[in-house]
């Protein structure tokens, strides 16, 4: 219960966001990365503060000061943080409103996507520890997300029928045991179909290493689950023997999938589905740069249907005299 002799003015703002994390529902990497930006860059800033105290001139400049050093996505991610502290403080009555509201945000420029190439994939794929090779393959030949792949097990591949069922990811937090969690979001439940020669790759693998706990296909050498950092530093190994620029990130072989499905033809609907987004719009987001834009095509379909409108074509009717 709370001291009812306690003013409100007296909330202090480092306890009230220790209590907001605490309560929070978070994936464990998720957490982690929260727990990180409030102890580096919100509690840093605020956390002597209370809560009635913080005004929007104050966060704005808050903002300002970190958009020197943090790039505007960062920005972004410590802001929510913010805003999500006082969110909760405004909707417990402990400040009239949250100051956050109407803050600007430095702009954040998204890079458009540029895919690897197939040279770029097949050297990455050579780079790798053999026992890491067909994972190159998997996540460039199915789009699967890196825990997908790294959590995917025996019983969800199916090689007679093709397919390979994305229903888990591994979770691997930052303390504790990795284990097998539900996928990113509702949409992200799919069953992906598997090309021939992500097929054979996993054969080839399964062939000459044994599945680890829970039949994971991808483990280390002592049959454990792949935990993600020890995954980014073989990865970022694998990017300097292949001659690639330094910052290639595994998540490229899921661009490199998009690409394919597009160049192939294949709809926005159908590049969402695969790739497990939870709408066209953020499919659209990322790859509509890629979809061919065929002006030759358009102004073909405008002139076979208006074609007779053109200037001449029509008989026109005869003018009225003048009256």
């Amino acid at each position: 219960m709370p001291d009812p002799a306690r003013s409100v003015d007296d909330v202090g703002f480092a306890a009230f966001a220790r209590r907001w994390f605490a309560s929070q529902v978070y994936r464990p990497n998720t957490a982690a990365t929260v727990e990180s930006y409030l102890r580096n860059h919100v509690l840093p800033a605020f956390g002597d503060w209370a809560l009635t105290d913080l005004r929007p001139s104050d966060v704005q400049a808050w903002v300002r000061s970190r958009g020197e050093t943090l790039a505007p996505a960062s920005v972004e991610v410590a802001f929510r943080v913010l805003s999500g502290i006082m969110s909760a403080a405004e909707a417990d009555g402990l400040v009239p409103r949250n100051p956050c509201r109407g803050v600007r945000l430095p702009r954040v420029e998204r890079a458009p996507v540029v895919p690897l190439s197939v040279v770029q994939v097949e050297a990455l794929r050579a780079a790798m520890p053999p026992r890491l090779r067909a994972i190159v393959v998997l996540a460039a030949g199915t789009g699967l997300r890196h825990g997908e792949c790294t959590g995917l097990t025996v019983d969800r591949v199916d090689f007679d029928a093709r397919v390979v069922t994305v229903d888990r990811t591994l979770v691997t937090p930052v303390s504790g045991d990795a284990y097998l969690g539900p996928p990113k979001s509702r949409s992200s439940y799919r069953r992906v179909p598997m090309p021939d020669v992500v097929a054979a790759a996993l054969r080839a693998h399964l062939a000459r290493f044994e599945p680890g706990r829970h039949g994971l296909l991808f483990t280390t050498g002592a049959g454990r689950p792949i935990r993600r950092h020890r995954f980014g530093e073989v990865w970022r190994a694998a990017v300097v023997r292949a001659g690639l620029p330094r910052g290639i990130r595994f998540h490229e072989l899921r661009h490199f999938y998009a690409s394919l499905l597009i160049q192939e033809g294949e709809s926005v609907k159908v590049v969402q589905a695969r790739l497990g987004h939870a709408s066209a719009t953020e499919t659209l987001d990322i790859y509509a740069h890629l979809w061919p834009d065929d002006g030759n095509r358009t102004r073909a379909a405008v002139d076979g249907l208006l074609g007779s409108l053109a200037e001449g074509t029509l008989s026109e009717p005869p003018m009225e005299p003048d009256r």
